[in-house]
């Protein structure tokens, strides 16, 4: 089998756009074990106002693959070995994920990625959470 060269592929951080379209109220049918995912973007500046150099908003961005559950497949934590306690998240949660995860496609012009249910790495309330600059302004 031959490895995949990944030098040229994108990672999730560069995935994620600044543009704040509303999230598509008609969604395609996710199936199987699949998650759709909405990546959250960065913030270029503080709440208090400070603008952020590219140099820390690049490092945000990669420390924090942070997206919001759009849908959930039909058959997504239904297997019980690996999900005892049952689903890891629900639609409308904000969760965690890796750098090459899933599949990155446009969807009525708005950036998504569609994953696989045991790809989630951890759930969160908020994404500002995650964000080491939102203490800046306080």
């Amino acid at each position: 089998m031959q490895a995949v060269a990944m030098d040229k592929a994108m990672l999730n951080d560069e995935w994620i756009s600044s543009n704040e379209a509303p999230d598509p109220t008609v969604l395609p049918h996710i199936p199987g074990y699949h998650i759709l995912v909405r990546p959250v973007s960065v913030k270029k500046q503080t709440k208090g106002g400070i603008i952020l150099p590219d140099s820390t908003v690049n490092d945000i961005a990669i420390l924090t693959t942070v997206g919001k559950v759009l849908a959930i497949g039909d058959t997504a934590y239904e297997d019980e070995t690996k999900f005892p306690k049952g689903p890891w998240c629900s639609i409308g949660d904000y969760v965690c994920y890796g750098k090459h995860t899933g599949q990155k496609f446009f969807y009525k012009g708005v950036r998504m990625l569609l994953m696989f249910d045991d790809q989630i790495s951890m759930v969160i309330k908020d994404p500002k959470e995650l964000d080491p600059t939102f203490n800046l302004s306080n």
